[in-house]
């Protein structure tokens, strides 16, 4: 089974993606395949220097992020640019991924852990679509604590992103996360049982 995993910024999505892991998930980050398709001598790299000019390569031949971010943040038609050049690709990345696991042991669930699965109406990828929710001034209040930001800085953070409210109907699975740890492994445990009961497997 595909579990599309997401949240937003704070919320425990990378929590919850660890305790998948350790319960024994394949997982398929969005961030890493992002990673891996501008590598140096990659079609993604080579098709972003076409774009965007060799301003965005640094010396050692690997994307200049900063240069890019720069570009990008300012321009809305760059940013959509190089969303249609890097966009396929990533999903092309991850289905091979998903491929490879599901050819090495079948019944193993693979979760996709996508950050913007929502926004980027990538929800089809998925067979269930999991949401780690926090309240937004909870979502705040850890954000802070972790990243050691003002509250302005993590009010702008998250006002960047889709609300965590909006995706909630998106939710086949819903794990709160306004608890303690353990409640989250309760939750995390619950989905657990239907990921392995659907695709036969006697993980548990």
């Amino acid at each position: 089974m595909r579990v599309g995993l997401t949240g937003g910024i704070a919320t425990g999505k990378s929590t919850v993606s660890r305790m998948l892991r350790q319960r024994g998930a394949a997982i398929v980050d969005a961030d890493q395949a992002a990673r891996a398709v501008v590598m140096p001598g990659s079609e993604g790299i080579r098709k972003v220097r076409e774009a965007f000019g060799d301003q965005v390569i640094a010396a050692d031949g690997n994307l200049d992020r900063a240069a890019l971010r720069n570009i990008v943040f300012q321009d809305e038609a760059a940013r959509n640019k190089l969303n249609g050049i890097l966009h396929p690709l990533i999903i092309e990345h991850m289905e091979e991924e998903v491929a490879r696991y599901q050819q090495a042991e079948e019944e193993r669930p693979v979760i996709l852990d996508v950050p913007l699965l929502i926004e980027e109406n990538l929800t089809e990828l998925a067979e269930l679509v999991v949401v780690v929710y926090l309240p937004e001034d909870l979502q705040l209040k850890r954000l802070m604590e972790r990243d050691g930001i003002s509250a302005a800085e993590a009010r702008r953070m998250v006002g960047a992103q889709m609300p965590i409210e909006e995706k909630k109907p998106f939710a086949d699975v819903l794990i709160d996360n306004t608890g303690s740890l353990a409640d989250t492994e309760r939750q995390v445990d619950a989905l657990w049982r239907i990921l392995v009961s659907k695709n036969g497997s006697d993980r548990l």
